[in-house]
């Protein structure tokens, strides 16, 4: 009787493993609408957001990610960290690099690193140089200002919170009047930004907790925000909003439970028409 219940715990294993593994290739396409104070043009501003891409772990192929967003207008890419933790994967996530930009965004493709990026942290400078060469503005506590349908937006990059490298005073320095949207990997700055104005986050970092087991425990030990229940989606924060995507990548083991990797695109202040 005992090989036998070892027969079925080692087959029920092998299917939750399978099935975990089957879920790295299926990403999901989030869409997310949020009115601002201000109107970003009739059809507001699209924005691609990917975090958390892992190469060394990446299922979703360029060809996978183009054909999930095929025909959706993209103002604006917005890449939120984690690309790599390994030297040898550099060239990996250029070549990725060079897919995405070929989606060729109005607004540009704007990029902040995580701490996984930090494992390479000698070779950072080499990284952010030839991110930039393709088009990708790196922001490293920094920000830059465009023009979107007469309104001012501030695109503001705070480094990784997680790894110790963000400084928010340096990163919102001479920032002027407009639509502050804040780039960012570990979501758990919010809790810091009292004193710092901002329409809108976007970050990553939890991955949705990859691996729910039924919660993601493991992640309590990262930051105060599991432990609101906050890993994923779209929340607010002192009455700012910012959102956690559940990343495209694995960390770890290439495996997800009830997780799913996630593409999404947020239309900001679109103009309300009377019905």
């Amino acid at each position: 009787m005992l090989w036998i219940f070892a027969c079925v715990v080692s087959l029920a294993l092998f299917a939750l493993w399978r099935m975990a593994r089957r879920n790295t290739y299926r990403a999901v396409l989030n869409e997310i609408n949020l009115d601002l104070k201000d109107s970003l043009g009739d059809n507001g501003l699209s924005i691609l957001h990917l975090s958390d891409l892992h190469v060394e772990r990446l299922s979703i192929s360029a060809d996978d990610l183009l054909a999930k967003v095929n025909g959706k207008p993209i103002d604006l890419i917005a890449l939120t960290g984690d690309f790599l933790d390994r030297v040898e994967s550099i060239e990996p996530f250029l070549n990725y690099l060079d897919e995405i930009v070929q989606l060729k965004p109005r607004y540009g493709v704007y990029a902040v690193f995580g701490n996984h990026d930090y494992c390479i942290e000698p070779h950072l400078p080499q990284l952010k140089r030839e991110m930039e060469t393709r088009g990708c503005h790196v922001l490293v506590n920094d920000h830059h200002t465009i023009k979107v349908a007469g309104k001012k937006l501030n695109i503001i990059g705070i480094d990784d919170y997680y790894s110790g490298h963000s400084d928010l005073a340096r990163a919102y320095r001479n920032v002027g009047d407009g639509v502050n949207l804040v780039l960012t990997h570990d979501p758990t700055i919010v809790l810091k930004m009292h004193a710092y104005n901002f329409d809108y986050l976007l970050s990553g970092h939890f991955h949705g907790g990859q691996i729910l087991y039924p919660k993601a425990y493991h992640l309590n030990r990262m930051s105060d925000l599991p432990k609101q229940k906050i890993i994923k989606g779209l929340h607010f924060y002192d009455r700012k909003a910012f959102y956690i995507s559940e990343g495209l990548g694995q960390t770890g083991i290439n495996i997800r439970l009830r997780s799913r990797p996630e593409i999404t695109v947020h239309t900001l202040g679109a103009v309300r028409r009377a019905s």
